[in-house]
């Protein structure tokens, strides 16, 4: 466990960002099923993957998840990256889960080879070194609610559809679900979702805890992803490398058991304290004036 939690420790070291910072300077990128979009300005720090297959409601394909793997491959080595927000460029769906119809299409090792990398890829996200936020601004199901699940926080149109719907198609969550949904809910009431393949509005997720935060929709469909870039303002301000160590403590920690969780703690906190960061914070509070965080 030592060696992994070392590996997760491991904060990226700088390196050249993305070519595209920016999905309206790249005609090439509104082509591709997912787009990073490195905001500037006030935002700078947050960057958006933005899902954009319209044809298939953003439907986990092959190529659609090759390009999602890419762009996270890149971006957890970019120490610009300080939030991390999935949303969906396409009106009134976030992810409709497995592209069943390319699935149909596949043998049993086929689609077990599918599954494998489904849940690589929902690991990827989960394990990803900056805070991520999902903002589910239309109907999640299956996959697609693993996805947001895999990351850290869940924003939701009041109006939004999610669940966990594989037993209605005769499948099972496989992608992290069944893991997941009870640590995020308990473990009675995710067997009584992922049972049922009940979908939630994103206000009942809210009630239950799914998601962090639930808004009336507006006319552009676009609700759950303003809330969520709020969120993300609000994270912006805070010491970089003290939010990364924090998420690491508490992802590893819930793991374990507490006194194993108190030892990652320690740790984590022992890496932080050498950072400029922490010294800036301290004398920032002596002076009486708000920090200024670099990021080491």
């Amino acid at each position: 466990m030592l060696r992994a939690l070392t590996s997760a420790l491991r904060l990226p070291s700088p390196r050249r960002p993305l070519q595209a910072r920016g999905c309206a300077a790249n005609p090439a990128a509104a082509n591709r099923e997912i787009q990073v979009c490195a905001l500037a300005g006030p935002d700078q720090g947050i960057t958006e993957i933005l899902m954009n297959r319209p044809s298939a409601r953003n439907a986990l394909g092959n190529v659609f998840v090759s390009e999602l793997l890419e762009a996270l491959a890149q971006l957890r080595e970019d120490r610009q990256v300080r939030v991390l927000i999935f949303r969906s460029g396409v009106k009134g769906v976030f992810c409709a889960g497995a592209d069943l119809k390319e699935r149909e299409q596949m043998s049993e090792a086929e689609v077990g080879v599918c599954v494998q990398r489904l849940r690589g890829l929902m690991n990827e996200i989960a394990a990803f070194p900056a805070p991520t936020i999902a903002a589910m601004d239309g109907f999640a199901l299956g996959g697609g609610l693993e996805l947001a699940l895999a990351c850290d926080l869940r924003v939701a149109a009041s109006s939004a559809v999610m669940g966990l719907i594989e037993t209605t198609r005769g499948l099972l969550p496989g992608a992290g679900g069944t893991q997941r949904l009870p640590r995020c809910l308990g473990v009675a009431l995710a067997k009584e979702l992922i049972f049922t393949g009940r979908r939630l509005s994103g206000a009942q997720a809210q009630a239950l805890g799914l998601v962090n935060h639930a808004v009336a929709q507006n006319e552009e469909g676009n609700a759950a992803y303003h809330r969520a870039r709020a969120l993300a303002q609000e994270i912006l301000p805070q010491a970089p490398t003290a939010v990364r160590l924090g998420k690491v403590a508490i992802d590893r920690g819930t793991e374990v058991d507490i006194a194993s969780g108190m030892a990652i703690e320690g740790i984590c906190y022992a890496q932080n304290i050498p950072t400029r960061d922490r010294l800036e914070g301290m004398a920032a509070f002596r002076e009486k004036r708000p920090p200024r965080f670099v990021g080491e």
